[in-house]
């Protein structure tokens, strides 16, 4: 136990820098979760061996995991991006994963890939979690442009987090697995409705009277639901992922008003100020560093997956000619294609299922932290500045 208690230090350490690293390049400043990988990797065993990713540091990491999910689920908003963003947004999104499951079983076939499935729905990925506090500071958020980058964003975490509960699981027949499905779907449903018939009766008002007091029963209803979920993902054969993600869009149905947006930043200061962090650094400790340099070949490989990542997710800019002009639809592609931390975690997922190996599992990680700090600099420079333009 003293050893843990040493580990967690490194880890709590490494989480506090890490916002003041992000803030210290003035032109080139990396995105929060890329410095908290780089500290994972830091602190790690393949540099330092200060936190071995296992025991209570590793269900720590797998804490943050299901926190990250669920604060993803808690940002999406379905009255903002109903109808033709969203309609938009589900057909760009099955059109990119088209698009990489042509490219990936190309390469399946050439022997570069043994997963060609799983790696389409990776590249498929947008960062929602990483745009979205990025957006919001630009003052692009509430543009007609920003309402669709958002919702092509939801549904570019959204339709992968399924897309992965098919692909690395079944335990059970596929007659049991697609009723387990059903059933699991009706329950969110049910949790759905009745939190939409919750938020327009008094029993938010009272709850949100407890909000500042020690019993935090809001806080505490949402741990109990997402903690529900996710177990009843499990039981039915599920990755625990759909059910923190199922949890935090039931939340953000019940969560309006003022007591809402208090509620919202008390889950934010849990996710992202002590679990989120523990996932990304407990990922950043996994990732191998000799996996880049064990080929001469990985370098064109990481070149290669970032301008896949661009084709992939800027291929649905095609649908959008009539809604977008065509000095946004560089950026508006470049923004998609921003996918760190469901690659991080569908590389996690498929190489502890056995369905991806570590290196190429590396390699696609190392892809999505170049996104991520490459990315929203090229497309922040390519749009207009003037935002009523947007």
């Amino acid at each position: 136990m003293e050893s843990y208690r040493i580990e967690l230090f490194f880890i709590a350490l490494a989480a506090a820098l890490a916002p003041f690293l992000a803030q210290l390049p003035n032109r080139f400043r990396l995105p929060i979760v890329a410095v908290e990988l780089l500290l994972g990797i830091f602190i790690g065993p393949h540099i330092l061996n200060l936190v071995n990713a296992d025991g209570l540091v590793g269900t720590m990491g797998e804490l943050g995991l299901t926190f990250l999910l669920f604060m993803v689920g808690l940002e999406i908003n379905f009255n903002e991006i109903r109808g033709k963003p969203l309609a938009l947004a589900v057909g760009g999104w099955f059109l990119s994963l088209t698009v990489a499951m042509v490219f990936m079983f190309i390469a399946n076939s050439l022997g570069l890939i043994k997963t060609p499935l799983l790696a389409a729905v990776a590249l498929s990925t947008t960062a929602l979690g990483v745009l979205a506090p990025i957006l919001r500071d630009k003052g692009i958020l509430e543009t007609k442009f920003g309402k669709l980058l958002l919702s092509a964003a939801a549904i570019g975490e959204l339709g992968p987090l399924v897309a992965i509960s098919f692909l690395i699981i079944p335990e059970h027949s596929p007659v049991l697995h697609t009723l387990f499905m059903i059933i699991f779907a009706g329950i969110i449903l049910l949790s759905a409705y009745t939190a939409t018939q919750v938020r327009s009766s008094k029993i938010i008002d009272l709850l949100a009277q407890t909000m500042q007091s020690s019993g935090q029963l809001p806080v505490r209803i949402c741990i109990v639901l997402q903690t529900l979920l996710v177990v009843l993902a499990a039981e039915f054969g599920f990755n625990v992922v759909i059910g923190a993600f199922a949890a935090g869009m039931v939340v953000s149905l019940a969560s309006t008003g003022e007591g809402g947006a208090m509620l919202r930043q008390k889950l934010d200061a849990i996710g992202y100020g002590f679990l989120i962090p523990f996932f990304f650094i407990v990922a950043g400790m996994k990732f191998d560093l000799s996996a880049l340099w064990a080929s001469p070949l990985v370098p064109v490989q990481i070149i290669c997956l970032l301008v896949l990542l661009i084709l992939v997710r800027g291929a649905p800019v095609l649908l959008y000619n009539r809604v977008l002009c065509a000095n946004h639809k560089l950026p508006f592609a470049l923004y998609s294609a921003t996918g760190l931390p469901l690659i991080v975690i569908i590389t996690e997922l498929g190489i502890s299922s056995g369905l991806m190996a570590a290196d190429k599992g590396a390699v696609l990680v190392c892809t999505g932290m170049i996104s991520v700090f490459l990315f929203p600099i090229l497309a922040e420079n390519l749009l207009p500045k003037n935002n009523d333009k947007l």
